[in-house]
């Protein structure tokens, strides 16, 4: 039979984080000595030494120390998601969630989401913060957000889950002549005055496309605010590349668009969920993933079009 506790771990993983009984005391508002005993308690259950003691200078983990520090974490993580679910079972999924989106489809994406996950959740407490994909993936990092809706990105600290495939389309003004054709090759508008959403990703994603036709991307003008790149192309001022397409085709100006197929063989980009690759998540945030996983997918993204056909 196990004779150790819950809290003796938690306050072995404070001193083993911090190096100082002190520091460990400190951080978790409780007596030194209490610390010191929780230690002693373990090294006496597991028969192992955990630190190496320096006069004045605190502690160093031994290797048992080590090996042990990280089974705690992730027996002290276990403990707390069963008590979150055993709180969800009686109350619900509850608790805060910070949610990102990449900015280009956050208008689109997120009050219908926002809205039925709402419905489905009341006890959670939801933040968006609304950036570009570079931005996003940052705040991941940082912790300032527990997931992201964005496009796929190559970036081995983070996990990506497509949910839809979207095609790139070339975003003209409604009377454009070729705003009828059910598809445009980018050749036949490489003449015109291109406007460029201007974001770290999605600039890459268009000049990799340009590239793909043969063709040199060179805009005339460019913005980092879709919905200033549609008025742009509404007043007639060229023509632009968007992967978003609103269920709404008339830009914020009151000008009708025109959002057409490309007709060259050019890869699509992908939308999902983005995580930190850890594989951690509040049981808000896996409540949230599984509503999108219901209601995203390629033939189907909230506040967007259908795909034709």
């Amino acid at each position: 039979m196990r004779r150790f506790s819950l809290r003796q771990l938690a306050y072995f993983v404070a001193a083993g984080e911090t190096g100082s009984v002190t520091r460990a005391a400190e951080r978790l508002a409780i007596s030194q000595p209490s610390i010191s005993a929780a230690i002693a308690a373990l090294e006496q259950e597991f028969a192992v030494d955990l630190f190496v003691r320096h006069h004045a200078q605190g502690l160093s983990l031994t290797g048992a120390g080590e090996r042990i520090l990280v089974a705690a974490r992730a027996l002290l993580a276990q403990a707390d998601e069963l008590g979150d679910l055993a709180r969800d079972m009686a109350t619900g999924v509850t608790g805060p969630l910070r949610l990102g989106a990449f900015r280009t489809l956050s208008a689109l994406l997120l009050p219908d989401l926002v809205a039925g996950f709402a419905a489905d959740h009341p006890g959670v407490e939801l933040t968006m913060v609304e950036d570009d994909e570079a931005g996003l993936a940052t705040r991941l990092r940082r912790g300032e957000i527990d997931l992201a809706l964005s496009y796929a990105q190559a970036d081995p600290a983070l996990a990506f889950e497509a949910l839809a495939v979207l095609p790139t389309y070339a975003v003209l003004p409604a009377g454009h002549a070729l705003a009828a054709r059910p598809a445009v090759a980018l050749a036949e508008l490489a003449g015109e005055r291109f406007i460029l959403l201007d974001l770290p990703i999605s600039r890459d994603h268009f000049r990799a496309l340009f590239a793909m036709a043969g063709l040199a991307m060179a805009p005339a003008a460019r913005s980092d605010q879709p919905e200033t790149i549609r008025a742009m192309v509404g007043s007639g001022l060229g023509w632009s590349l968007m992967t978003a397409r609103p269920a709404s085709q008339v830009a914020a100006n009151g000008h009708a668009l025109a959002y057409v197929a490309l007709a060259d063989a050019l890869p699509p980009m992908e939308l999902g969920l983005l995580t930190l690759g850890d594989g951690r998540r509040t049981r808000a945030a896996q409540a949230f993933a599984a509503f999108c996983r219901a209601r995203i997918s390629s033939a189907h993204v909230p506040g967007m079009a259908p795909l034709p056909g």
